[in-house]
């Protein structure tokens, strides 16, 4: 690799911008790095506090060299007490910033591979985040994209000109992501962290079906009906808790569709090994609570609102429904009415042990269990 020449990089400066469509400044900032990353290769230490302008019109380059004046030098590459300031520049106090200034022409072989790898990646950085801010006012709306690589932890979704990732804690639990395939993800964020900009995207939060929702639904854009509430466990079941302030309108009919061909749309999409259960919301604790553990039957329910915790007891036979298998229905209903509940059995088991249970009664409640 030959050595790293200015004048050749001033020429470079417009060339990189209209072919990575990015603004010249951006590119003469990432060239400008690189030539104080290379310049501090050959010349200085690796701490040192370095800037470098590059001037276009007659390609030379300027290296600066700072210094912060302390009173107590910590960081001797970068800093300097006020008695050596003073050697520099005649009347430096503590809290100035000196600068040395060096010309530069060009750079040993070593330094200039060092200036090119710092190009290349800052100028991946740069790209992908003029891309991304083209996503800034997506978040929060669902999009198409089509898989590009699956990986043990992410897999890599292409929208159009970006790639976004989705991490293993928003998909679908159990899904299944063939590389080439369409797929819907919601834009959840963009994350900035040292390894440049990311696009998150998701397929396993509540956002996710509130918008499929939205899609099928068009009463929701009149305000007609509304979503109160969603609390889901991805891959496996969602409850959803729809109002409507309009008289006559059934909110839960109006979500399921003639036929149920509103919910399965999103069912369909989201995968049909995931249960949504659709019940109406209530002001009163208690209704909703009875609600929101369907299909288990409420015997009785006790509220304590300050502790936002409630005792439900149910009928012996309910008891597994209304806590569902692993359970799961008794923390979604915890999530979506924001009550902590217990669940206990309503009638008080005698002294005397009760009879066995014949094995169809055994049968049974395993059905009931599965049904869930």
């Amino acid at each position: 690799m030959e050595d790293l020449n200015i004048k050749q990089l001033t020429l470079a400066v417009r060339t990189i911008a209209e072919e990575k469509n990015l603004p010249e400044e951006v590119v003469m900032d990432v060239i400008e790095q690189a030539i104080a990353a290379a310049w501090r290769r050959d010349n200085g230490e690796r701490d040192q506090d370095v800037r470098a302008e590059l001037n276009v019109n007659d390609g030379t380059a300027k290296v600066f060299v700072r210094w912060t004046v302390v009173e107590t030098v910590e960081n001797p590459a970068a800093e300097l007490t006020v008695e050596e300031a003073q050697e520099k520049k005649k009347g430096a106090k503590e809290g100035d910033v000196i600068e040395e200034k060096h010309e530069v022409t060009a750079f040993g072989r070593v330094a200039a591979q060092t200036a090119k790898q710092v190009v290349l990646q800052r100028l991946r950085e740069a790209e992908r985040e003029v891309v991304l801010e083209e996503y800034e006012d997506k978040i929060g709306t669902i999009v198409t994209g089509v898989v590009q690589r699956v990986e043990p932890r992410v897999v890599r979704v292409e929208l159009g000109k970006a790639v976004g990732i989705i991490p293993q804690s928003e998909q679908i639990q159990g899904e299944f992501y063939s590389i080439g395939s369409r797929i819907k993800v919601f834009i959840k964020d963009i994350e900035r962290d040292n390894r440049g900009p990311q696009l998150i995207l998701s397929r396993a939060n509540e956002a996710f079906v509130d918008f499929l929702f939205r899609q099928e639904v068009p009463e929701m854009e009149s305000g007609a009906v509304e979503i109160k509430a969603i609390a889901r466990e991805a891959g496996r079941r969602t409850k959803l808790a729809v109002y409507s302030s309009v008289p006559g309108v059934d909110p839960v009919g109006t979500f399921v569709g003639g036929h149920g061909t509103r919910v399965q749309a999103v069912m369909n999409e989201v995968g049909d090994q995931e249960k949504i259960d659709i019940i109406p919301y209530s002001d009163d604790p208690e209704t909703f609570i009875r609600s929101a553990l369907g299909p288990a039957e409420v015997a009785k329910v006790e509220i304590d609102k300050e502790a936002k915790r409630a005792k439900v007891f149910v009928a012996e036979d309910q008891q597994s429904i209304a806590i569902g298998r692993a359970g799961q229905n008794v923390r979604l209903a915890s999530k979506l009415t924001g009550y902590e509940l217990d669940i206990e059995t309503a009638t008080k088991k005698s002294e005397t042990k009760a009879p066995k249970k014949n094995i169809e009664d055994s049968l049974l409640d395993a059905l009931n269990e599965s049904a869930e």
